[in-house]
């Protein structure tokens, strides 16, 4: 992405407005206030979304779906309603297709063994790309180990964009699916979807997106898309963790086994057999994580309330704010620079380890990422054995980031011998 100068305060969004929802916000490290800068692994919660919880526990502690009774009832209806909230933050055309899940990592395990199992077998291939996150790779090693499949990789190119011409290539009558990021959290990298579905119709193809990185900073819509399955995680979006979406064409969803068995999945059993749930409950065996999801329906009323393209917007101010200010530090290396992007930077910082940095700016009270990422691969390609990450939400701040580097200044002057 080409940087460009911009006013250090937009003028469309202030993000102080809302940094009062944040309680946590507020946290005071090792004398200096929390600049959190680790949004890529999970984002902070509004009042609102804890209250949610609370409000669930206090007001309507009961199981969901099978009790006639009053708090049942209350429970229930809050939960179908959250799901009816995701189903129209990604537009997707019916509340039926969207499940429950733990979170990005296990809606990707229900594909690849639902779905997987039964539609991909010996010498078929799937195509991924060098940038997934451990949780949209592993899933398919195994499944592949499993049936004897084949994994192909569309490489990423210097600047950390998908190298197309090298996909062309390995596209082919063998190929039974394409999963892939939506955006890398690691290079930022938000990859052309719609291009890559269109090239997958055209031969029949289902799309897997990980989403887990860009259903929380860009609108959604899956209709649009055309996207066969949506997996993404509430926590990385305001929500609670251990609660996680997975969406997919009705027709998917019908053709699919059950992933896990046991409660609320099953419509009639016998001591030797059983007939399956209608969908979407098919899918959700046991209790749900029901505050979870009665919370990240409240995180998407939060962010529905701002509008995912003001934040969107303003998240692309901050990334160029802060790459052109990076830019001018020695020695500094960021890795990824595609014209793309969203609010994740990855970089060394000379002959700094990460963590070292890490531990530095956690004195200045700065919270970043160092380490892998989830993705040893990337790094391997890139001869690395780490970097350090600093990624954005819409409650950061212009002035947070020059806070920020003039701590990398002082890390320089730190580490310099």
């Amino acid at each position: 992405m080409e940087t460009m100068n911009v006013q250090k305060k937009s003028l469309e969004f202030d993000p102080n407005l809302y940094r009062q929802d944040f309680p946590i916000l507020n946290t005071i490290v090792h004398g200096k206030p929390l600049v959190y800068f680790d949004n890529a692994a999970t984002t902070q919660k509004p009042r609102m979304v804890i209250e949610q919880i609370v409000d669930y526990y206090q007001g309507m502690n009961a199981n969901v779906h099978r009790a006639i009774h009053y708090l049942g009832e209350k429970a229930t209806v809050a939960f179908e309603e959250a799901r009816k909230k995701v189903a129209k933050f990604i537009n997707a055309p019916s509340a039926r297709q969207i499940v429950f899940t733990r979170g990005t990592t296990e809606a990707i395990n229900l594909v690849a063994t639902a779905w997987g199992e039964k539609f991909i077998g010996q010498d078929d291939e799937i195509i991924l790309t060098e940038m997934e996150h451990h949780s949209n790779l592993i899933p398919w090693q195994l499944l592949a180990q499993k049936v004897g499949a084949k994994l192909r990789f569309i490489p990423f190119t210097p600047n950390g964009a998908l190298d197309f011409e090298a996909f062309e290539k390995i596209l082919n009558n063998k190929t039974r699916l394409i999963s892939l990021t939506y955006m890398s959290n690691v290079f930022g990298t938000i990859n052309p979807i719609k291009r890559i579905v269109r090239m997958a119709k055209d031969r029949g193809i289902p799309v897997l997106l990980d989403g887990a990185q860009s259903v929380p900073h860009l609108p959604t819509d899956v209709q649009q898309l055309d996207c066969d399955f949506l997996a993404f995680s509430g926590h990385k979006m305001l929500g609670p963790t251990g609660i996680g979406v997975l969406y997919a064409k009705m027709h998917h969803w019908e053709n699919m086994n059950p992933y896990q068995g046991g409660g609320e999945m099953i419509q009639s059993v016998w001591l030797d057999r059983a007939t399956w749930n209608e969908i979407p409950y098919k899918f959700e065996a046991g209790t749900p994580n029901i505050a979870g999801a009665i919370a990240l329906g409240a995180a998407i009323d939060y962010l529905s309330k701002i509008g995912m393209e003001k934040i969107t917007l303003f998240e692309q101010e901050l990334t160029t704010y802060a790459l052109n200010k990076l830019a001018d530090l020695k020695g500094i290396v960021i890795y990824g620079n595609a014209a793309e992007r969203g609010g994740v930077i990855s970089f060394n910082l000379g002959d700094v380890h990460p963590h070292d940095l890490s531990h530095f700016l956690d004195q200045q009270g700065i919270a970043v990422r160092a380490g892998h990422h989830c993705a040893q691969p990337i790094m391997r390609k890139l001869d690395i054995a780490a970097t350090t990450r600093a990624s954005f939400y819409f409650y950061n701040t212009f002035e947070e980031i020059d806070y920020f580097v003039e701590q990398l200044k002082e890390a320089i002057e730190f580490f310099t011998p």
